[in-house]
């Protein structure tokens, strides 16, 4: 049993619940678990070292929070989320890193610029050494997420960078990265969009900044969308009336 197990095994109730919640939470959204893979009790009790009951506790509040549903004949499986929710997801996502660049703009400072620069090579030379289908290391937090949170944290507005954080964490990151491995014509554009985002930040230009991150942003949504689209037949169930 590991050091974060041991830790587990000694919370009882809504503690222990909320840290197995949180631990399954991870591995979802790490790729470990991954998307339409079973949840099943038995097995994730004997991993985190504790009895079905905060396994089953810990289910349920990650089904109500949308991460995973519950199927006939399947049981708990990761939930597979509608492309009309990542595309609303994604047009405030837009919205909020477009003003999170433009406030950047006035607080970036030359260490920063060369930090961005910097983390945007690394996640393209990262993607090219990985194959299709291959996971980062869950100890390694992609590339992608490294250069945007940044940006929102120069940003110096906890909210704006909290309500950020939400929206990526709604959708498991690897996916995203997985997208930049696959596809060589994504992985460049994101390179290059990512380049001129950093371009307006380094000569002062906050309306610059703030158009490039948007249209960077709801680009990388629709990507994403498209994914999802091909991972599901059932993509509309679900789909809230449009009045």
């Amino acid at each position: 049993m590991d050091t974060a197990e041991t830790e587990g095994a000694a919370k009882s109730g809504p503690a222990l619940v909320d840290d197995v919640a949180a631990r399954i939470r991870e591995r979802i959204m790490s790729g470990e678990i991954p998307i339409g893979a079973q949840l099943r009790q038995a097995e994730l009790a004997a991993d985190f070292g504790v009895s079905r009951t905060p396994i089953r506790e810990a289910l349920r509040q990650l089904q109500t929070g949308g991460l995973i549903e519950v199927l006939p004949n399947r049981g708990a499986v990761v939930r597979v989320p509608a492309p009309w929710e990542v595309r609303e997801a994604y047009e405030v996502r837009a919205e909020l890193e477009a003003l999170a660049a433009a406030r950047a703009v006035e607080r970036i400072s030359a260490a920063e610029i060369k930090e961005l620069r910097a983390a945007n090579q690394n996640m393209y030379d990262r993607s090219l050494t990985l194959s299709e289908g291959q996971a980062e290391p869950t100890s390694r937090r992609p590339g992608n997420d490294v250069f945007h949170t940044m940006i929102a944290s120069i940003s110096a507005n906890t909210r704006l960078a909290r309500a950020v954080s939400d929206i990526n964490e709604t959708f498991p990151r690897n996916v995203s990265a997985q997208l930049l491995v696959s596809d060589a014509r994504q992985r460049d554009e994101n390179f290059r969009e990512h380049e001129r985002i950093v371009a307006a930040l380094a000569v002062g230009d906050a309306e610059a900044a703030a158009r490039e991150m948007r249209d960077h942003v709801r680009k990388a949504g629709e990507h994403l969308a498209h994914w999802y689209e091909r991972q599901s037949s059932t993509v509309f169930r679900g789909r809230p009336s449009r009045r």
